[in-house]
């Protein structure tokens, strides 16, 4: 018996159909019914799985914080809920313009946020992920 509930499982030989993987994953995870851990968030739209702005780091910002009130409404909480936030972004000179979006998104809930500097993302369009953990209110 599992207690935790998956949202929006995927594979990932659908997703990353040329790096020929088969792993069984989802976008959110909440757990025992109150915390929600989601998958980092990019810029790519959660159906048709399709990479959108290519370069940009603020649209790309825009679209992954997009998903991320998305994910967060179908997991039963909201954007005010979030305690963590981890930022990747691929170059420190995209920094302004993520967390100047990111930002818009989150005024008033002050989470605890991680920023890092990575070599890359999964896909080489990406320039910045974002992953949450979240509650959902008693």
């Amino acid at each position: 018996m599992t207690m935790h509930k998956r949202i929006r499982p995927f594979n990932t030989r659908e997703t990353y159909p040329e790096q020929k993987l088969d792993n069984d994953l989802c976008q959110g995870v909440v757990a025992r019914g109150t915390m929600v851990f989601l998958r980092g968030q990019i810029s790519q739209d959660l159906d048709s799985r399709e990479s959108l702005h290519p370069d940009d780091a603020g649209l790309q910002t825009q679209k992954a914080m997009e998903n991320i009130k998305l994910l967060l409404e179908e997991a039963g909480t909201t954007l005010d809920s979030i305690c963590r936030i981890v930022v990747y972004l691929t170059d420190i000179r995209y920094r302004e313009a993520v967390y100047q979006e990111m930002g818009t998104w989150l005024k008033g809930v002050f989470p605890c946020s991680t920023g890092l500097v990575v070599t890359a993302l999964a896909r080489p369009e990406w320039v910045v992920e974002i992953e949450v953990t979240a509650v959902i209110p008693d």
